[in-house]
C-alpha cells in the first residue's frame, strides 16, 4: 500500500467506522430501540464496504497494473487473488 493521501483517507475512515461500531455497543448497553441500532449497524457496514472498495481500487490501479508489465505467472496469480478478493465482497 502506499503511503501516500490515500493511506491517510483511509485510515480516517476506519477512524470513523471505530467511531460508529463503539456508538453501536454503547446503544446497545443503552438499551436503544432496536431498529435505531440496526440502522446505524447498516450505516457501519456500509462504511467498511467503502474501504473495502477503496482498497480493491488502490490494489488494481497500483499492484496489478505493475505485475501487468511483467506478466508472466505472477501476473496470473495476482489476477487470481484480485478475483478472489472480489468475490470475497461480493458475498459479504
Amino acid at each position: 500500500m502506499s503511503t501516500g493521501p490515500d493511506r491517510d483517507e483511509l485510515l480516517l475512515r476506519l477512524r470513523r467506522v471505530e467511531g460508529q461500531v463503539r456508538g453501536i455497543a454503547r446503544m446497545v448497553d443503552e438499551q436503544a430501540y432496536c431498529i435505531d441500532v440496526l440502522t446505524q449497524v447498516s450505516a457501519a457496514s456500509r462504511a467498511l464496504q467503502s474501504v473495502a472498495l477503496a482498497l480493491l481500487d488502490q490494489h488494481l490501479r497500483h499492484c496489478l497494473s505493475q505485475v501487468a508489465q511483467v506478466g508472466g505467472e505472477l501476473h496470473e496469480e495476482k489476477v487470481h487473488e484480485a478475483s478472489a478478493a472480489i468475490a470475497r465482497l461480493v458475498r459479504s
